[in-house]
């Protein structure tokens, strides 16, 4: 009896022994396979994402559009952020992506550059080759009012045949129909001027242009605006897969921060844009080039 006891107490030490040796190996896999991961994704973050354009398409329902503007296709390019060494391959994309889709309009709602003013002429080289077919329209960003005036940047975009609008309005007649073009300043590095914006706005539909979308609502509130377009937020640079969650929010950037929302008779639609700031950095949120198609009620 003794023989057989001393086995079995031997026994389930080697059993003991054996399953802790087994969690230690267990938990050295999962902590080896986490940091991999970690690597990983960091690596892609880095190295891949930033580079990967997408192209988004979708149709925005407006409920006062006049029917002779539907079907009106405006291209969106925001938050370029531009770098020459790294970021011409991408820029270059997204024109040939923008002019593929051949739009009415083309839509450069701010950040052209980050803080170094010499990065834009180079960034316009690429951009001169866009092309729509009634017009070109940008707007101050954040970090352009910081680095430079607004008549920097309206120099570099009337030496290419494109419209700079800063707290003004400009109406063109589209299919025999008026449409009511506005930009205003960046609120965050200039002065946003609601009246100016929409000083000779004779009532006909109102694309608004403005760099910070959580603006949106102040005007919305005095002025008609069917649809405002907008970058800023980079739809959070990095956001958690599956439930898109960005926990990174920028000032003037919390409440509208990707995509499109609806208040009233007004839309919004928000970019994550084509650039970075910070670390060059992407997760779950590559670089966009948004082809938005206008429609009217059924």
């Amino acid at each position: 009896m003794d023989k057989i006891e001393h086995s079995r107490r031997c026994n389930v030490e080697s059993l003991d022994m054996s399953e802790k040796k087994g969690s230690v190996i267990n938990r050295r896999n999962f902590i080896r396979t986490s940091v991999l991961g970690s690597l990983g994704a960091l690596s892609y973050a880095h190295w891949v994402e930033p580079g990967w354009l997408t192209v988004t398409e979708k149709e925005i329902t407006l409920p006062k559009l006049p029917s002779a503007l539907d079907g009106l296709v405006i291209a969106q390019m925001t938050d370029f952020h531009f770098n020459p060494d790294k970021d011409e391959p991408l820029i270059a994309e997204a024109v040939a992506a923008v002019n593929s889709a051949n739009p009415d309009l083309v839509a450069l709602t701010g950040d052209f550059i980050t803080d170094r003013a010499d990065v834009f002429d180079p960034l316009m080289s690429v951009l001169a080759g866009l092309k729509a077919k009634h017009g070109i329209y940008g707007i101050m960003g954040n970090h352009d009012g910081w680095s430079k005036n607004q008549q920097f940047f309206r120099n570099g975009f009337q030496q290419n045949g494109m419209e700079f609008l800063v707290n003004q309005g400009t109406g063109i007649r589209i299919r025999g129909e008026k449409l009511y073009i506005t930009g205003t300043d960046s609120i965050w590095s200039g002065t946003v001027d609601a009246p100016a914006c929409w000083r000779g706005y004779t009532g006909e539909t109102v694309l608004a242009l403005v760099h910070e979308p959580d603006v949106f609502d102040d005007l919305r509130a005095s002025h008609r605006v069917d649809l405002q377009l907008s970058g800023h937020t980079h739809g959070g640079q990095c956001r958690v897969p599956l439930i898109g969650y960005a926990p990174v929010k920028v000032r003037y950037g919390r409440k509208y921060i990707y995509g499109e929302y609806a208040q009233n008779d007004s839309r919004i639609f928000v970019s994550r844009g084509l650039g970075t700031v910070g670390r060059r950095v992407r997760f779950s949120c590559a670089p966009e080039v948004a082809i938005l198609t206008l429609r009217s009620p059924k």
